[in-house]
């Protein structure tokens, strides 16, 4: 019974170690998650608003030698710019946008991913490990942009992508991310790169009609990199947010689940400690009564 009560003991001092770890996790990710929601709210307006506009210019089909970021061709080859976490701790957030590019890739590109020419791209390490060992054609020149983040790296990642397009290494770019919504939801999304996605044409809208100056070729030729540097950046921001939230619900739960793990010990422990003095009260007053006999 002794050696019971011991072993109940260290359990309990083993949870409540955890939960004081689980707990300081939750308020670090809550409070990165606080500026990495500024950060994706103030940039969200702007972003959508860029991206608009080159929807409609793509869709105007004018814009000089820069439309050739918006013409479709054939897809042979195919890159997909997958933004996971670096680190785990985060729930099934790793998980769920990793199941999502192997969809998208049986979905879409099957036939090319048996040739070997669908492309991983991982911002995250996380991504980056899962893809090499199991074996996909993964890259590993982006996967240390959260350890950095800013503007500048992800616009080399975006800048390379758009120079792979037009030099056709690639037929199709997509990116597979985590949209932020609130700190416990978020929506994996698979969104189109390159080429540049035309405007839905609405029955009843009016076709956008935009006066341009300087000339409309110079600016589309100045616009279109920085909107999509501008997407691939907003698609990055969001997926800061979403970790952050994640792991913040992720450790939220967890510590719940310690505090029920730590009542139902403490009952056991309480027993445990009941039946001990239960039974050494039975042989002292069994020894007491064999003395009198």
């Amino acid at each position: 019974m002794p050696g019971q009560l011991k072993e109940v003991r260290n359990r309990i001092s083993s949870v409540q170690s955890t939960q004081q770890i689980t707990k300081a996790m939750k308020m670090v990710s809550a409070a990165k998650l606080r500026r990495a929601q500024d950060a994706i709210i103030q940039m969200r307006p702007y972003a959508k608003k860029l991206q608009e506009l080159l929807s409609n210019i793509v869709s105007s089909g004018e814009g000089g030698g820069e439309m050739s970021l918006a013409t479709e061709r054939p897809v042979e080859k195919a890159l997909l710019i997958v933004i996971t976490s670096d680190r785990g701790l985060c729930g099934a957030y790793n998980a769920n946008l990793i199941k999502l590019a192997k969809a998208a890739i049986a979905e879409k590109y099957s036939e090319q991913q048996k040739k070997g020419h669908v492309t991983i791209w991982s911002i995250g390490k996380k991504g980056y490990e899962h893809f090499v060992k199991n074996k996909f054609k993964a890259e590993a020149t982006y996967k240390d942009i959260f350890l950095n983040l800013n503007f500048e790296n992800v616009q080399a990642c975006a800048q390379a992508a758009i120079q792979a397009f037009r030099e056709k290494q690639f037929d199709a770019i997509e990116i597979i991310y985590s949209e932020f919504k609130n700190a416990a939801t978020q929506r994996f999304v698979v969104e189109q790169f390159l080429p540049i996605p035309k405007a839905e044409n609405k029955q009843g809208a009016n076709k956008a009609d935009f006066i341009f100056d300087p000339a409309k070729e110079l600016l589309v030729a100045e616009l279109m990199p920085r909107i999509l540097n501008t997407q691939l950046y907003k698609a990055v921001l969001d997926s800061n947010a979403s970790e952050h939230g994640a792991r913040m619900t992720a450790m939220d739960k967890a510590t719940e689940n310690a505090n029920e793990m730590l009542r139902a010990l403490k009952i056991s422990y309480n027993r445990a400690r009941q039946a001990a003095i239960t039974t050494e009260l039975t042989e002292i007053v069994s020894g007491a009564a064999a003395l009198q006999g």
